[in-house]
């Protein structure tokens, strides 16, 4: 088993990138290369970041955790924006969002853990 693989905020982001991938596949087909992709890959890379980080040293995988709380953000962005223009409810944002906020909160402490 790969470090990163041990890691609770790891498997709470594959399950939460799942859900990402589940909801772009309900977009318009038209939005194949444009939002839905973007929120696809803006999903894959909160687990792929904590995986590329594990590698390193704490400050290195501090980085990482950063650019993963990022890209958990901007996935809230784009599911924000994905309620405003009709492609998702307002009760499956909120409950994204909701899940995002326990994600980034566990990667926050996380990170503050490798500083002690």
């Amino acid at each position: 088993m790969f470090r990163f693989e041990g890691l609770e905020v790891w498997r709470l982001s594959v399950e939460y990138c799942k859900e990402c991938y589940l909801i772009a596949s309900s977009f318009p087909k038209n939005e194949n290369f444009a939002l839905s992709d973007q929120l696809r890959r803006a999903a894959i890379s909160i687990s792929n970041n904590l995986a590329e980080g594990s590698v390193g040293s704490k400050s290195n995988f501090q980085k990482y955790i950063t650019i993963a709380i990022g890209s958990a953000l901007e996935t809230v962005n784009i599911l924000n924006f994905a309620c405003e223009i009709g492609y998702i409810n307002t009760a499956r944002k909120n409950e994204m969002y909701m899940k995002a906020e326990e994600m980034i909160r566990k990667l926050r402490n996380f990170s503050k853990s490798l500083s002690n």
